[in-house]
């Protein structure tokens, strides 16, 4: 059982983290490498100065539901981990983290609809930018791709998790 509970803490964190990385970092959609834009920047790189120029994102419905839910996400995973710290030192032998795993598969549910909106409603989002067609989805989106279903296990993992002495 000891070894089940350091395999969740590691498997939170290392969730948490790319979750937080999916989120704030500026890849969710690429073109030819010189060129990118996620949920809250439009950024394009200047060879003469050899420096990323940034713009913020035109904001319509979709980005900022899709913003919205990312960040939501990283807070209920957030929440998750520090109650889980609370349970673990406050809770009686024998009880449940169900609270813990709840808001893990919050998380996991919140992050799985923003990609999925960010996935269908893209050439809404991009509007602005340059065409679809020659561009492709980077690697914070197969990120948060990544992070859902690790997300609901590690709730589904805390939800049947019990504390021992």
């Amino acid at each position: 059982m000891a070894y089940l509970l350091m395999f969740v803490t590691l498997l939170h964190l290392i969730t948490l983290a790319m979750l937080f990385i999916a989120t704030m970092e500026k890849s969710w959609w690429v073109w030819d490498g010189m060129e990118n834009s996620d949920l809250w920047y439009n950024c394009r790189f200047d060879n003469s100065t050899e420096t990323w120029l940034c713009a913020s994102s035109r904001e319509t419905e979709w980005l900022q539901a899709v913003q919205v839910l990312m960040v939501l996400s990283v807070v209920f995973s957030s929440v998750s981990f520090l109650v889980f710290l609370g349970q673990l030192f406050t809770m009686s032998k024998g009880g449940l983290f169900y609270f813990t795993g709840l808001c893990q598969v919050f998380a996991g549910l919140t992050a799985l609809a923003a990609t999925v909106i960010y996935t269908l409603h893209n050439k809404e989002i991009l509007q602005d930018s340059r065409e679809l067609t020659s561009g492709h989805f980077g690697y914070c989106f197969i990120l948060a791709w990544v992070c859902v279903p690790l997300l609901i296990c590690s709730g589904v993992i805390y939800i049947h998790l019990r504390k021992k002495e």
